[in-house]
C-alpha cells in the first residue's frame, strides 16, 4: 500500500512528529486529495490538547486544506482528477439527519471535521467526502485558498448574514487570523469599518487592511468609543474573549447585533436589561458549507481580499503551530507540501 508523510500527535499534549502513514484510497462518495497547502488555525489548539469529545489518536491536524484531486471514489461524478479544491471546517455532511433534510447542512448532526472524524491536512494526502469540496478559482493560489475554508468563510459568511447595509458601521473585535479577514470583508461590503484590539501594535495593520477607525480596548471604555463614532450596527466578535465581546454591547445601536465567532467556553457577562430596551441580539455563527466556501473565495477574487500568510514547509509544522500559539504569526501560517 502507498504511504505519505503526515504530521501526527500521539496523544493529548504530545509533540508533533513527521511520520510515514498509509495512504487511504477513497471509498464510495469520497475523493483523495494531494494536499498542497494547509492553514494552521487557532482551533487546532483544542485538538492538540484533546479538547473535543470522541477524538481518536494518533491525530493528524488540519482543517484548512487546499490541493488537487488525485483519485475518485465510486459514484463521484461532479468532480474530476486534477480539479483544484479546498476543504474547510465543514468536512462533509450525512444527508440523512433532520438538519440535512431541511437543507441546513452546516448543522448536520453527523457533520465531519477534518482532523476530528478523519485525518486532517497536515499531510501530503487526505481522503475526504466529496460533499466537502469547494472549487478553488484560478485567481487564488492554493496557499491563499486554504485559510478561506475556515477563517475566510467564517468571517465572510457571518457578515453577509447580519442586518448591516452598506454605509452602516460594523466593528471587528480582534485583529488576528479571523479579524484581519473580517476587516477586509467588512470594508469590501461597503461598511464603515471599526477595528478593536488590545494596544496599538496592530493599529497600522488595521488601517492597511481597510479599517476606517481603530479603537484600543486598553485605552478607556470600548462601548463609549463606539458611541463616540455614532454606534455600531454590528460587532463581529473574532477574539475568543467573552469579556471583550461583552464590553462592546453598550456601543451597539438599537436592534444591533453582536455576532460571536471567536471560540471560548467562558460565559458572556451580559445582562438581559442590556439587551431588552435597545432590542439587541447576540448570536453565534458557525463557519459555512462547501458552497459557502466557494462563494467566499469568489468574493475574495472580486474584492481583492486576501489572507496575510506566512508559508512554511510541512516539516516545520511544530514551529508554525508554536508561532500561532505565541501570537507571533501575522496573520496565518500555511504549511506547504
Amino acid at each position: 500500500m502507498a504511504t505519505h508523510q503526515a504530521v501526527q500527535i500521539q496523544s493529548a499534549g504530545a509533540p508533533m512528529e513527521l511520520v510515514e502513514v498509509q495512504t487511504t484510497p477513497p471509498g464510495p462518495g469520497e475523493v483523495r486529495i494531494t494536499v498542497t497547502a494547509c492553514g494552521i488555525c487557532g482551533t487546532d489548539r483544542a485538538f492538540v490538547n484533546g479538547g473535543f469529545p470522541d477524538m481518536t489518536w494518533p491525530l493528524t491536524l488540519g482543517h484548512e486544506i487546499a490541493g488537487t484531486i488525485a483519485e475518485l471514489g465510486e459514484g463521484v461524478d461532479n468532480f474530476a482528477v486534477g480539479d483544484r479544491v479546498a476543504v474547510g471546517w465543514f468536512g462533509g455532511n450525512c444527508n440523512r439527519c433532520d438538519p440535512c433534510r431541511k437543507g441546513t447542512f452546516i448543522y448536520c448532526a453527523n457533520m465531519k471535521v477534518p482532523s476530528w472524524q478523519y485525518p486532517g491536512g497536515y499531510a501530503q494526502s487526505v481522503t475526504v467526502p466529496s460533499n466537502a469540496l469547494a472549487r478553488i478559482p484560478s485567481e487564488l493560489s492554493d496557499a491563499e485558498a486554504a485559510p478561506m475554508g475556515c477563517a475566510g468563510v467564517t468571517t465572510y459568511n457571518a457578515l453577509r448574514h447580519t442586518r448591516a447595509l452598506p454605509g452602516d458601521r460594523v466593528a471587528i473585535l480582534g485583529v488576528g487570523g479571523l479579524g484581519h479577514l473580517g476587516i477586509q470583508f467588512s470594508r469590501a461590503m461597503g461598511f464603515e469599518t471599526i477595528a478593536i484590539n488590545r494596544g496599538t501594535a496592530k493599529a497600522e495593520d488595521a488601517r492597511q487592511l481597510g479599517a476606517h477607525h481603530y479603537i484600543d480596548s486598553t485605552d478607556g471604555d470600548v462601548a463609549e468609543a463606539l458611541r463616540a463614532l455614532g454606534g455600531a450596527t454590528v460587532v463581529l466578535g473574532t477574539a475568543g474573549n467573552s469579556k471583550a465581546m461583552a464590553e462592546t454591547v453598550g456601543g451597539l445601536l438599537p436592534q444591533g447585533e453582536l455576532v460571536a465567532i471567536g471560540v471560548t467556553p467562558e460565559p458572556l457577562p451580559i445582562s438581559p436589561v442590556q439587551l431588552i430596551t435597545p432590542g439587541l441580539s447576540v448570536t453565534g455563527h458557525p463557519s459555512g458549507t462547501a458552497k459557502d466556501v466557494e462563494e467566499t473565495m469568489h468574493f475574495a477574487v472580486l474584492s481583492g481580499v486576501r489572507t496575510w500568510i506566512e508559508e512554511r514547509p510541512l516539516a516545520e509544522a511544530a514551529d508554525g503551530y508554536a508561532s500561532m500559539e505565541q501570537g507571533r504569526t501575522r496573520y496565518r501560517t500555511v504549511l506547504t507540501m
